[in-house]
Order: C-alpha cells, then sequence, then structure tokens
C-alpha cells in the first residue's frame, strides 16, 4: 500500500561521534543550512566541529545519527540526552548486529544506514565536507521501520549528497562482504605476502600495490570489528573469491577484467512511497536522489 507522507519543515540532526564520517556529515549538513547538533566525548573533535559550525550539545533531537564505532554502537546514546520522540540512524558498516541491538531497542523510530564511503584515515582530522557528495548510502527498510522515518533518514543522507540505496539489514551485509569487507582481507594478505617478499619487493611497488592495498591502512581495530561482525556473509564471499582463483587465469582475468570496465547507464525513474516498491529499486541497483511529496525519484542501471 502507498502511504502519502506530509511534507514538513526538515527537523534538527544530531550526530553522535565526530570523528571522519560523524563529523564530515556534521560538515556537509551545516554548508547544506540544516540545523546540526553534536556531541563527542573528546574535547579535541567537539571543539572541531564547533569550528565548523555544529552547535555542541548533549541535547538532541530530529534525526539522531549514530557515528560511533560498531562495539561502542549498542550505548552510543547513554551519554546523550536524545529525545525520545527523535529517529535514530547510523553509520555502521554492519547492519545485522546494529539491528539486533539499537534496532531493539528503538523499534520502528530506528533506521539502519551506511555510507559506502570514507578512506583509510580517521579521526576529526579527516573530517571532509565533501566525503558523501556522489556515494552510494545504504538505508535499511525493515518490516518494522516506520516509512515517515526512514525518508527522514533519506533526506538527510540526500542532503549530505549521497544517493540513497534501500536495502534490508540482510541484504547490505551479504553485498557489502563482497564489495567491501572481502577486499579488506584481501588487501591485508597482498601486503602481508609482499612483506614476506622481501625489501626488494616492497622497493618495487608501485601503483598497482598501493591501490591494492590502501584500504588496509585503517585502523586494525576498526577492520576486525567490521569482519568480525559481519563473519558469515564475510565467509561466504571469500570462499567464491578462493573459487575464482582456481579458474585458468586467462579466464579470470577476462571475467574480471568484463565486470570491472561495464559501465551501464541509468534510467530516471519515479518511486512512490512504498516499501515493496522502494526495495525494488534498490536490488536493480538503483539509488533515490530526491525527495517528492509521494514519490521520490532516482535511478535504476540500463545496460
Amino acid at each position: 500500500m502507498t502511504l502519502p507522507v506530509p511534507t514538513m519543515a526538515a527537523p534538527p540532526v544530531g550526530v553522535v561521534g565526530l570523528g571522519q564520517l560523524g563529523g564530515s556529515l556534521a560538515a556537509a549538513l551545516v554548508a547544506a543550512g540544516r540545523e546540526v547538533r553534536g556531541w563527542d566525548v573528546d574535547p579535541a573533535a567537539r571543539e572541531a566541529a564547533a569550528a565548523r559550525g555544529v552547535t555542541v550539545t548533549r541535547e538532541l533531537t530530529g534525526v539522531v545519527v549514530l557515528a560511533v564505532p560498531l562495539p561502542a554502537m549498542a550505548t552510543a546514546l547513554d551519554g546523550v540526552a536524545a529525545d525520545p520522540a527523535a529517529t535514530v540512524t547510523d553509520l555502521g558498516s554492519v547492519k545485522g548486529p546494529v539491528l539486533a541491538s539499537v534496532g531493539a531497542a528503538l523499534g520502528g523510530r530506528f533506521v539502519g544506514g551506511h555510507p559506502m564511503c570514507g578512506t583509510e584515515r580517521s579521526g576529526h582530522d579527516a573530517t571532509d565536507p565533501t566525503l558523501f557528495r556522489g556515494a552510494r548510502w545504504a538505508l535499511c527498510l525493515e518490516p518494522g521501520t516506520e516509512l515517515p522515518r526512514w525518508l527522514r533518514a533519506a533526506e538527510v543522507a540526500l542532503a549530505a549528497g549521497a544517493e540513497v540505496v534501500p536495502v534490508t539489514a540482510a541484504e547490505h551485509d551479504d553485498a557489502v562482504a563482497a564489495v567491501s569487507h572481502v577486499p579488506h582481507l584481501l588487501a591485508a594478505a597482498l601486503a602481508a605476502a609482499a612483506g614476506e617478499a622481501g625489501p626488494l619487493a616492497l622497493a618495487l611497488a608501485a601503483g598497482s600495490f598501493r591501490d591494492g592495498t590502501r584500504v588496509i591502512g585503517s585502523d586494525p581495530a576498526f577492520v576486525t570489528a567490521m569482519v568480525g561482525g559481519n563473519a558469515g556473509p564475510t565467509a561466504a564471499a571469500l570462499d567464491r573469491v578462493r573459487a575464482q582463483l582456481e579458474r585458468p587465469w586467462p579466464e579470470l582475468v577476462a571475467a574480471g577484467h568484463a565486470v570491472r570496465t561495464t559501465a551501464p547507464g541509468r534510467r530516471a525513474v519515479r518511486v512512490p512511497l512504498d516499501r515493496a516498491a522502494l526495495l525494488a529499486l534498490g536490488r536493480t541497483g538503483g539509488a533515490v536522489t530526491r525527495r517528492l511529496a509521494a514519490f521520490v525519484e532516482g535511478w535504476v542501471p540500463q545496460a
């Protein structure tokens, strides 16, 4: 059933955790004209956010964004005074465990999210207000998710410059295991193997090695929490990689090249505010780019 959602003034956004992702989001929203409040346990992060126009306070209302490490997600709201009516979303790289903890506590007012961006850097010094521009932002639409709250979270992502991909938590975790979590493990394996090859190999390393190992420059605790929190899908995706490596090398190279160099076009679509229709958009590889009164606009891939 399609549910009309009335147009309302954009609510304030409160960001818990003002490191790279949270600080970048807060800065992007300030630049977009949104009212932004934020809190971080680190005084230096609070000071940096205040300098960018964020109101530093524990009193958070509207849409509250949890931008803290995965192990801290379940207790992220303990240190702030969040409005009990606020919509709560997060930026965690794994959605199943967060849905089981934060989602179980908050019910339909929690909307799991994961922007597919970021770098190997971390902390408030890595803040970049353009970080989300053009990025895909997975936003979970579970059976119990309240659609008006999902739309509020989507508006935050769109205001930051991202494109919203409607997914379920399980679909998200399966997908990112293949395109994010396994690449971190492969980067670690490549770097470790090159280290075993000796100093000459490392001295000759150039662009392909740099690009192939970039992500493992991330904080090891972050990577470990990410892959450990999504262990089942990550193991399955890693098995698929192992199977690919068993193929004859010419076949493997050709198959990988074909996938990497395929650039499908885009076809514009308008989707009603309906859970099934929104999830169908995400499953085709499409995304939402604009919110309208009773629809969203977006695109789907076109060969």
